[in-house]
């Protein structure tokens, strides 16, 4: 896949970061998508598997933040992840296929494959391919684990597959304690493994930019996560297109 095949919403339609939210619509609700949908926008969300390997449609790996329950997903069925509210409201968390039957025909979407501790690459594309299916669902896929990246790509060379990237500062507490963790930091900062991935779009945080790797990437570029109109009109000199939450740009 070139630069002029990738699905034109990458480079032209705004991204509403986990769904259209607010106080009323939490993050990756239901309602936050139908917010998005009636917009015009395009919806970024998030996807990871909960105890029994079904997909969830939520951001952190554990529930704390965004419910009153605690713990990691990962030690939630689908069933028990589900009575879960988001944000203090009546929105619960919504499972994968709940989320294809809400948004697919109405809004393209990009997928961020959340990193998994213990889950391979082909496990988690097919689960997520085999899921989509047939849905007409115009979408791509994107992750900061690039072996998720490269084994999505692997599957579906047909569609759009982008590294997540950002030059953060970052401690060994962000990779979880591990010995390895300047070298994660490093392949995150400079999207080291792209020769081996070929992404077609980077996504890199957007108070990072401009950054000279970015600018040298010949594919789509996006930028995340932007707060404000002042801060897009600076990106879009960086960045193909803005990955935006809490005001709303021009559709």
């Amino acid at each position: 896949m070139n630069y002029m095949d990738i699905p034109s919403f990458l480079t032209s339609t705004p991204i509403a970061h986990r769904g259209l939210h607010d106080a009323e619509r939490p993050e990756n609700s239901i309602a936050a998508f139908r917010a998005a949908i009636a917009c015009g926008y395009a919806i970024e969300t998030d996807v990871r598997f909960t105890k029994d390997k079904k997909l969830a449609v939520f951001h952190d790996g554990t529930v704390d933040r965004m419910t009153d329950a605690s713990g990691n997903v990962s030690s939630f069925t689908a069933a028990d992840l589900v009575t879960l509210r988001l944000g203090g409201t009546q929105e619960r968390v919504p499972l994968f296929g709940e989320f294809l039957e809400e948004v697919a025909g109405k809004a393209p979407v990009l997928l961020e494959i959340k990193d998994m501790e213990g889950v391979r690459g082909e496990e988690i594309a097919e689960a997520i391919a085999r899921e989509i299916g047939n849905a007409p669902l115009v979408y791509a896929v994107q992750s900061f684990q690039p072996a998720y990246v490269k084994a999505y790509k692997a599957l579906r060379p047909d569609v759009a597959c982008g590294v997540l990237a950002t030059g953060q500062k970052f401690t060994k507490a962000d990779f979880n304690g591990s010995p390895f963790w300047r070298i994660k930091a490093h392949v995150l900062k400079y999207m080291s493994l792209n020769g081996s991935v070929k992404p077609d779009f980077v996504s890199y945080r957007a108070e990072d930019l401009p950054f000279r790797k970015v600018s040298a990437f010949r594919g789509a570029k996006l930028a995340w996560t932007v707060r404000s109109e002042e801060e897009a009109a600076r990106v879009r000199a960086y960045a193909d297109n803005i990955i935006f939450e809490n005001f709303r740009p021009a559709p």
